[in-house]
């Protein structure tokens, strides 16, 4: 007869749970990197996706909201192309586009899970994610958004899933853009080349959130992970 005693029965109770903590302990620091990385690329898509939406039903083209004086405005402008405006050509242009966003995803997509095998700093790899997340932001636009809304204009708002359908096919979407910086007005002085007398302004480039995720890691490895990639390409 075997006889087990309230005590070992506890002890094996308690040494069973602290297996099963270890055990979940360990997985979730061989994850932890790559669900930052998903959460990460998940938060950017909410935001950047939530204004857009929000822009796009609620404001028409052109449209200038003034939310820091005349330093930062929430201005309505649609691009059939890259980030800050930047388009290629024609209805080809805007389908290589798009098809080499969806190539790009893949690829970086791709990339992160062989940083995240290879052990690559956190840091870089996080950085890499804002990129993802940016270029899913406006992939999502290109998409979807001229299926999903019609076509907005000058004193017109969009409708989401308007009776007609959509403004455009799939991939022939337009990316929403919103974000303006117009920091600093003035004009050239008479005496410059070509420009001479003509208005400047700094920051014309009107952006979305997904263009500030492309832009800060991208700044953020040139920053602080250029040795890495150094070390990395001699390898």
């Amino acid at each position: 007869m075997v006889i087990i005693s309230i005590g070992q029965v506890h002890y094996m109770h308690v040494a069973k749970i602290s297996y099963i903590c270890a055990l979940f302990n360990f997985l979730q620091m061989k994850q932890s990197i790559a669900w930052k990385s998903a959460l990460l690329v998940f938060v950017i898509l909410l935001f950047d996706q939530i204004l857009k939406v929000w822009v796009k039903t609620n404001m028409s083209i052109g449209e200038d909201i003034p939310l820091l004086g005349n330093w930062f405005h929430i201005h309505f402008v649609e691009n059939p192309g890259m980030a800050f405006g930047w388009q290629l050509g024609g209805k080809w242009g805007k389908l290589v586009l798009s098809l080499f966003r969806l190539v790009a995803i893949a690829a970086i997509i791709w990339y992160i899970r062989i940083l995240i095998r290879e052990k690559a700093p956190n840091g870089f790899i996080l950085c890499v994610s804002l990129i993802l997340a940016g270029a899913m932001g406006n992939m999502i636009d290109c998409a979807f958004y001229g299926l999903l809304f019609s076509e907005s204009n000058f004193g017109i708002v969009a409708e989401f899933l308007p009776e007609g359908g959509g403004y455009a096919p799939f991939l022939f979407g337009k990316v929403v853009d919103m974000l303006s910086f117009p920091i600093i007005h003035g004009t050239y002085p008479g005496w410059f080349p070509l420009v001479g007398g003509e208005e400047f302004l700094f920051f014309r480039p009107v952006f979305n959130i997904a263009d500030s995720a492309v832009t800060i890691g991208v700044l953020s490895i040139i920053l602080f992970y250029w040795s890495y990639l150094k070390n990395i390409s001699k390898s």
